[in-house]
């Protein structure tokens, strides 16, 4: 099982309910979410498109699926949440855009939220102690001969190398896509999403995801209200 901390917003968020209409599936409930696709692709071929993000489910992530250092259990990560979760409180980015990460396309934010930036990192710092160490395999998959020193330093410091300076906030929507295909599905993710951009995200909770075993679906297991850890709740 790996475990990761994320950002979602609710399940009944306008955002969310578009994602899934987007993806194909809800991370709350692992459901099947409707998804007609965009004029000009066939039902498979979006499928595809959007195979990677609907796996992992609808968010941003603040620290990356980690396995747990032995002698830990998941109620180490519901605690850990909970103590980050009573020391913030809610943030908001005030507008969102369609942006290319790559050779993918996200939600991101249209300004630079540096109050969204040190939210992540002091997740990482906090979260850090439950992470059990890469494997050689891990390091491996990362591409280490293709990071920036910094990025290979993070990479062996907190397993995951975008992480501090690296960092950005983003919301995958598609899979890498050559730039062909990026170009002929951005309309169709602006007009699917335009009903939201510019309303405000408010940041006002982190997301315990889990993945019960390699390959599987990434699902919400809790939410963890800032400012209050009786206000935290297990997803439904």
């Amino acid at each position: 099982m790996r475990h990761a901390i994320y950002f979602t917003p609710d399940a009944d968020d306008p955002l969310t309910m578009a994602a899934e209409a987007w993806l194909g599936r809800s991370a709350f409930t692992g459901a099947p979410v409707d998804m007609p696709a965009p004029d000009g692709f066939s039902a498979a071929a979006f499928r595809r498109l959007t195979a990677e993000p609907r796996r992992y489910g609808f968010h941003a992530t603040l620290v990356a699926p980690f396995r747990l250092r032995d002698g830990l259990s998941a109620s180490a990560v519901a605690s850990a949440a909970q103590s980050f979760a009573r020391g913030h409180t809610e943030l908001a980015i005030p507008r969102l855009a369609i942006t290319p990460i790559g050779s993918f396309l996200a939600l991101t934010p249209a300004a630079a939220c540096p109050e969204v930036d040190a939210l992540a990192s002091s997740a990482v710092d906090h979260f850090n102690g439950l992470r059990a160490p890469l494997t050689p395999s891990d390091v491996q998959r990362r591409r280490p001969e293709r990071l920036t020193a910094r990025q290979r330093a993070y990479l062996d410091a907190f397993g995951y190398p975008h992480v501090k300076e690296e960092f950005r906030f983003h919301m995958t929507l598609t899979s890498a896509l050559e730039p062909e295909v990026a170009a002929r599905i951005e309309p169709a993710l602006q007009a699917h999403f335009a009903a939201v951009l510019d309303a405000p995200l408010h940041i006002d909770a982190v997301a315990v995801f889990v993945e019960p075993e390699p390959g599987a679906d990434f699902t919400v297991h809790s939410i963890h209200r800032f400012g209050s850890a009786a206000q935290s709740r297990k997803s439904a």
